[in-house]
């Protein structure tokens, strides 16, 4: 017995209520319209999926890991003060806490207190927030906004003064910056904390 194989389908056979039914249940599961856009323009990926839905293929998640042993990234002039090793860690922002202490919710904290009262906690390094940097699609949008620190590491600035990375959006892109710890850090400028 013979079979014919199914005609490929062509454009018009997608109509719009189709095409409308794709973006409803892709905005459900957190689909914006840039990455309906880049799919649509992507079409080896669009071959991957159509594996996956056809059974042929699946999908893995990508594992981010990060080598929160290694020597830090020191900017020009800078000497590290401390630096908290953290081993091979892999990052899931869902396991990353956003952490203010009391005073920084009614107020602000001195940076020097604010580091002692995160003495014992699990605060994240700046490898982590130089890998974030590197792989800016995996920092979770509600960060946009506010000042991330990254406690684990502390430097010391070309002036003398000690200061803590934080990892910040700017418009353009995401970027990095410092605080003095001499300053006062107000609820825009949580600690990122392994939970």
């Amino acid at each position: 017995m013979c079979h014919k194989s199914k005609p490929m389908a062509k454009a018009n056979d997608f109509g719009v209520g189709l095409m409308h039914e794709n973006a409803i249940t892709a905005s459900k599961v957190g689909w914006e319209p840039e990455d309906f856009s880049n799919f649509s323009k992507d079409e080896n990926l669009m071959r991957l999926v159509l594996g996956v839905v056809r059974g042929t293929h699946e999908i893995k998640g990508i594992d981010h890991i990060i080598d929160c042993n290694a020597d830090p990234f020191i900017p020009d002039g800078w000497k590290v003060e401390e630096h908290q090793k953290g081993g091979n860690s892999t990052f899931d922002a869902s396991k990353v806490e956003l952490y203010l202490s009391k005073k920084q919710r009614s107020g602000s904290i001195e940076g020097n207190k604010l580091r002692e009262e995160l003495k014992g906690k699990k605060v994240l390094n700046a490898n982590v927030l130089d890998y974030l940097l590197a792989n800016p699609k995996v920092i979770p949008k509600e960060w946009n906004g506010k000042a991330i620190f990254f406690w684990g590491t502390i430097y010391r600035d070309s002036d003398g003064s000690l200061c803590v990375r934080f990892l910040r959006w700017g418009g353009a892109g995401w970027y990095w910056g410092s605080g003095w710890l001499g300053l006062g850090f107000n609820g825009g400028y949580p600690a990122a904390l392994a939970s």
